[in-house]
């Protein structure tokens, strides 16, 4: 075993589970369909009763089952819930409640790109994983639009 603070086997294995087990995360969201960006007016219509008179879906992205909605005033996540995803939670953060965000891009054996968002109030980020189908570059240019306002 190599000594302490070098890097040895053990953090070296450590390091490669987690890369076969992105890998494998990547793969496995890669059988049942990427992310993807949602067109607007179809998110518009779909989430109509969620949105407020006048508010406006300005992107969407769909991720396997849950989505991510970017109006003019809010982000709304979408939480389908369970196997059959009958259960719905609408997560709605106004941008101001943003205390700031970070984007992880996707490497070369980490397929998956992530989004934390903090909100005031709580130490802990929300976390959203993109696959390959979404530029993560155009989702952080999304939110920078409405949180700098």
């Amino acid at each position: 075993m190599a000594p302490a603070g070098d890097v040895g086997y053990p953090v070296a294995s450590v390091r490669f589970l987690k890369i076969v087990r992105s890998w494998k995360t990547g793969a496995l969201m890669g059988l049942f369909g990427n992310a993807h960006t949602v067109d607007p007016v179809s998110a518009q219509r779909d989430y109509a009763r969620l949105l407020g008179q006048g508010e406006r879906v300005h992107a969407a992205y769909l991720l396997i089952r849950d989505t991510i909605l970017f109006t003019d005033r809010r982000l709304v996540l979408v939480d389908k819930q369970g196997i059959t995803g009958k259960k719905v939670e609408y997560h709605s953060i106004p941008y101001r409640s943003i205390t700031h965000f970070s984007v992880e891009t996707a490497g070369h054996f980490d397929l998956d790109a992530e989004l934390k968002i903090w909100i005031s109030g709580s130490s802990t980020p929300i976390e959203k994983t993109f696959t390959k189908g979404v530029d993560i570059y155009e989702v952080q240019a999304i939110l920078t639009q409405f949180v700098a306002r």
